[in-house]
């Protein structure tokens, strides 16, 4: 269920505000871990106060999504988590710059988290920018942590496969829903990348769009998540109702992270193709609709 606060329609197991980032910093009991997913070349240059730099929850790119692929990704990220000392049971809050800047990267950071097992994660809503806003510490030293073992505990049913999108494609109960930028799902560009970064460009079959974008208010500096009544009624106008399940991609798992997390807030039942288009169209056995749209 979404635990409304008084001002926001946030759930606040997700989103956690400067203050409250700060006050959690101040206890000295606490085990919270913060991580920083933003270049290293920016958190060389200021970052919050004991964050850890974990640029590779945005640039991991999946092989696939078969369990083999899986499997290596669980393995690559346990090992990263173990070097830095995180055993999965950690208070665990992720930031980037902006929300609407880094292609949902701190949400993708989140998704990973959770499927990897992470039972307590929050993303820093509004990013650092809001963290600056409010004129909390910043810092450039690098904190220093034993390693330890992450204990993988795999949660498959947050991870749409490619096998399960293909099944869903003829299938009416499932909205699969495109939250790629305007040019991809015109099929003018298969990524965000270059225009020819993917074979193929195009949609999977009888997706909706709704741009990533949309489900947050960008018209200040700093970007955060619309309420729930906001989501609700931007996402009934493609068919998606609080009744709805629904498989969300765009090119890596980012972009459908971010647009995850936004969907939860409203009560939706979403899952992420995590694959998405970086894998789609690529194997040229899967259906795509490639034509140019206007």
């Amino acid at each position: 269920m979404v635990r409304e606060q008084k001002h926001e329609s946030v759930n606040t197991k997700l989103l956690i505000s400067p203050q409250e980032l700060m006050s959690l910093l101040a206890q000295k009991s606490s085990q919270a871990v913060i991580i920083d997913t933003r270049s290293p070349e920016d958190y060389t240059i200021s970052h919050i106060p004991k964050s850890i730099n974990i640029r590779d929850f945005f640039t991991y790119l999946l092989e696939n999504s078969s369990p083999v692929g899986l499997k290596k990704l669980q393995e690559y990220f346990a090992q990263i988590m173990s070097k830095l000392g995180i055993s999965g049971a950690e208070r665990l809050i992720v930031y980037e710059d902006t929300l609407n800047k880094g292609y949902g990267q701190s949400c993708r950071a989140a998704f990973l988290l959770n499927y990897l097992g992470c039972a307590q994660v929050s993303i820093l809503h509004g990013g650092y920018r809001a963290w600056l806003r409010a004129g909390l510490p910043v810092t450039d030293e690098v904190p220093l942590r034993e390693s330890s073992i992450f204990r993988l505990h795999p949660n498959a049913e947050m991870m749409v496969t490619t096998a399960e999108m293909l099944q869903a494609i003829d299938n009416p109960a499932i909205i699969k829903l495109d939250v790629r930028d305007r040019p991809e799902w015109l099929g003018l560009s298969s990524s965000p990348y270059a225009v020819d970064f993917c074979p193929r460009k195009g949609r999977i079959p009888n997706a909706v769009w709704l741009e990533w974008h949309r489900l947050m208010n960008s018209e200040s500096e700093i970007s955060m998540f619309r309420s729930k009544a906001e989501i609700l009624e931007i996402c009934q106008s493609v068919g998606i109702t609080s009744e709805s399940i629904v498989y969300i991609y765009c090119f890596k798992g980012s972009r459908a992270a971010n647009t995850l997390i936004a969907l939860q807030v409203a009560g939706i039942d979403a899952r992420n193709y995590f694959g998405s288009w970086n894998e789609w169209s690529r194997e040229f056995s899967l259906p795509i609709d490639s034509r140019v749209l206007q």
